[in-house]
């Protein structure tokens, strides 16, 4: 008996043991955790963030998507969703800054950094000397001080990015210039975020893309030819293997031949259209936007009721490619009561009488044409007028900063070419809706103005903006193409044809 009692109170004693081992394992845990997170507090960290967030407890139990309410979600910037705890509150409405998401990613001027770029002093033939202008001395340039050189008007002027992005590297250098400074000019290569290459492409597509008599290739092919020998060989090229070199292409027949041996560039584009996506695609390529052709709407007072036509459409009718809708909408729509959708042109005032016709109309289609994109959207904004974007594979300048559907109405195009379906939609949104969308047209259309000097906040540095942004992913590549460097790369001055993958970046 004396051994079971014995027995017995040794394993008492031994639960009693565990027990107290445990407990103070557990103490001890939660003091460890403790100053964990007092040793990494600091401004702008939260330790309960390390923590799961009640919310997602059905979601990771069993992966049911049905158990999260869309009401604990809100939108967030770079239009991202975040969790958010409005268990027994009021749902209140989002209280939004009127620059949105652009204002805080973009300009933050006491952290924004500033994107240097070396530029090629390439010969006039490939830029000012397609507008005519014949350099003064040694110099390629023109001097800004004496006189800027004008672009030619028309539908030129759409395509004309190439233009205002050379002109503000330019200004950067001389002083008393008022620009705004997302981007600067720097002399050595080595000390350049990226190498930008002043060839205006759109212009010389525009004006020297036929072959004359004489000729057996057009000056706009030979001009390619010659860009892509003089590229190929330097150095700057060479060290990163052309990827962190900025090319305009923004006229969709740009650079026809000259793509697909640059392709590891960065292209500034108006859309892919024409483009394979091993050649450009959205994590590469910056989406620029056109400068807008008719006149901005200046003082704007008008009203949902001072604007007369609810739906506004004149341009080219029949296109090819994906632009089969807009034919299809013209029957559709043509006879409908306070809906406009003609033909028209640059001719006989034909800019005039769109500027007229937009100021006056509630709503303005884009509606894809030849490729994706067409510059009726910017004419749209700087009218303040909704536009209605029918273009399933349209891409968007900066809509990772810009959330478009806060002043944009999208109509996929198997729905829009559907009897009555697009007119009622548009009827159905009334006057507060398309107020608030307006105002907010107001509040962005600088970010859509080409200007010289440019401006806080215009296209010009929206688009530098939107070039530092690939940056970071630019050294990411490069770095890892030198891991191996030292054991020799391609003979220098060996033109490479470089195969284009499908898994590029």
């Amino acid at each position: 008996m004396a051994e079971k009692h014995s027995s017995s109170s040794l394993g008492i004693i031994s639960r009693k043991s565990m027990l107290c081992l445990f407990v103070f394992a557990s103490a001890l845990f939660m003091l460890s955790w403790f100053f964990l997170l007092r040793s990494t507090s600091s401004a702008g960290f939260n330790g309960l963030s390390l923590l799961p967030h009640p919310k997602l407890n059905p979601l990771i139990d069993n992966g049911n998507s049905a158990s999260w309410n869309r009401k604990d979600v809100e939108p967030s910037i770079g239009n991202r969703a975040i969790l958010v705890d409005n268990e027994g509150e009021e749902e209140k409405p989002q209280k939004k800054d009127d620059l949105g998401d652009v204002k805080s990613s973009c300009f933050d001027n006491n952290h924004k950094q500033v994107l240097k770029i070396f530029m090629y002093d390439l010969p006039s033939e490939f830029h000012f000397g397609l507008l005519d202008l014949k350099p003064l001395g040694d110099s390629v340039w023109p001097d800004l001080r004496a006189k800027v050189p004008e672009y030619p008007g028309g539908l030129n002027l759409q395509h004309s990015i190439e233009y205002w992005l050379t002109l503000d590297l330019l200004a950067s250098e001389v002083p008393g210039i008022p620009r705004a400074g997302s981007a600067v000019r720097v002399r050595n290569s080595s000390e350049a975020d990226v190498i930008f290459v002043p060839f205006f492409s759109s212009l010389c597509y525009n004006r020297y893309s036929k072959v004359n008599p004489h000729q057996k290739k057009s000056k706009d092919k030979l001009l390619q030819e010659k860009l892509v020998k003089f590229l190929t060989s330097q150095k700057e090229w060479k060290r990163s293997g052309g990827r962190d070199h900025v090319l305009l292409a923004h006229h969709p027949n740009s650079m026809l031949d000259a793509r697909v041996k640059l392709w590891p560039a960065i292209f500034i584009l108006a859309d892919f259209g024409r483009y394979p996506p091993n050649i450009a695609n959205v994590a590469k390529d910056v989406i620029a936007p056109y400068k807008h052709v008719i006149r901005s709407y200046v003082n704007d007072s008008s009203n949902f009721d001072s604007r007369p036509t609810l739906l506004y459409f004149q341009g080219a009718i029949y296109r090819k490619d994906g632009g089969f809708a807009r034919q299809e909408l013209f029957y559709l729509l043509k006879d409908e009561k306070e809906v406009h959708f003609q033909f028209g042109s640059v001719q006989k005032d034909g800019v005039g009488k769109a500027s007229q016709g937009m100021h006056s109309s509630k709503f303005c289609l884009n509606i894809a044409g030849d490729t994706p994109s067409s510059n009726r959207l910017f004419d749209a904004i700087a009218s303040h007028c909704v536009p209605v974007i029918i273009s399933d594979d349209i891409e968007l300048p900066y809509e990772n900063v810009l959330d478009y559907s806060q002043f944009c109405i999208f109509v996929r195009t198997s729905d829009a070419v559907r009897e009555k379906f697009l007119v009622n939609l548009i009827r159905s949104i009334k006057k507060d809706e398309w107020t608030r969308m307006w105002k907010r047209l107001k509040e962005v259309e600088n970010f859509f103005e080409f200007q010289y000097p440019s401006r806080e906040g215009d296209a010009v540095q929206m688009i530098w903006q939107a070039v530092a942004r690939k940056v970071p992913a630019i050294r990411l590549k490069v770095n890892k193409l030198r891991r191996f460097s030292r054991f020799g790369t391609q003979k220098d001055g060996e033109l490479r044809k470089i195969p284009s993958p499908s898994n590029f970046w």
